[in-house]
C-alpha cells in the first residue's frame, strides 16, 4: 500500500492539530512536517520527501514567499512535484480559477475541514482532483459584469489608491502623495480591498488585471 508524506500549515496552531488528526485517520497518510507560515513551509519542502502539502491560503506575515496566489505559484514553480491542498474562506470566483488554473489538486472550505478533508486525501490517492469550492460556471460577459459591479461599489478615493497601488506605488508612497496619513490610506485599501472580496495584494493584482481596470 502506498503511503504519502504530508506537510501541512497555517498559522493557527490549533488548526494545525486538527488537521493533524484528521489526515492520520487514514494509515495511507502520515503527517511528516507543521509550518506556521510561509518560510517554514519553504524551508521543511527544501528536504526532499513530502508528497502532499495542505496549506492556508491566507498566511500573514513578512515573509519574502507571501500568501496567497504567491505562494502558491511558487510553491508549483519550485516544488512541481509536490501536489497542494489549499483549506480556505474565500469564495471569489476569480481566485478560485486561477487557483484551479495553477494546478493545485484540492480546494477546501475550511467550515467544511471535518466533512471534507478525508474525501479530498482519498481523491488525491486515487490521483484526481477534489474540488469543494467550484467556481461558477458563468459566461465571460457575466464574470466581467460581475466585476464591473463591485468595482462600482468603491468610492472616488478607494478607487483612486487601488489605481496608485496598482501602479507600483506603496502605502507610504500613496500616503505623501495625497498628503494624508498611511493609517487613513492603508484603511481606505482594505476597505476596497473588502469590497472587492480579495484578501491579500497578490489576489487583489490579479483582480483588477483581470478586468483591466486601470488600463
Amino acid at each position: 500500500m502506498k503511503t504519502f508524506n504530508v506537510v501541512i500549515a497555517d498559522d493557527h496552531p490549533i488548526v494545525l492539530l486538527g488537521v493533524r488528526e484528521l489526515v492520520e485517520r487514514d494509515t495511507r497518510f502520515q503527517v511528516v512536517g507543521e509550518a506556521v507560515c510561509s518560510a517554514g513551509l519553504i524551508e521543511l519542502l527544501q528536504h526532499p520527501g513530502a508528497d502532499i502539502v495542505i496549506t492556508d491560503y491566507n498566511m500573514p506575515g513578512d515573509s519574502p514567499y507571501g500568501d496567497g496566489l504567491k505562494l502558491v505559484e511558487y510553491l508549483k514553480r519550485h516544488f512541481p512535484q509536490v501536489q497542494i491542498l489549499i483549506l480556505t474562506m474565500i469564495s471569489n470566483h476569480l481566485i478560485l480559477t486561477r487557483l484551479q488554473e495553477l494546478g493545485v489538486v484540492g480546494i477546501i472550505q475550511k467550515s467544511q475541514l471535518h466533512t471534507e478533508i478525508q474525501l479530498a486525501l482519498k481523491a488525491i490517492a486515487q490521483q484526481s482532483a477534489y474540488r469543494s469550492l467550484e467556481p461558477p460556471k458563468t459566461s465571460v460577459i457575466e464574470t466581467l459584469t460581475a466585476i464591473d459591479e463591485r468595482f462600482s461599489t468603491l468610492s472616488p478615493k478607494e478607487f483612486e489608491i487601488l489605481r496608485l497601488f496598482i501602479s507600483g506605488m506603496s502605502v507610504s508612497d500613496i500616503a505623501r502623495s495625497q498628503n494624508r496619513s498611511s493609517k487613513t490610506i492603508s484603511a481606505q485599501k482594505i476597505s476596497a480591498m473588502r469590497k472587492l472580496e480579495v484578501s491579500s495584494d497578490q489576489d487583489l493584482l490579479t483582480y483588477c488585471l483581470a478586468r483591466n481596470i486601470f488600463n
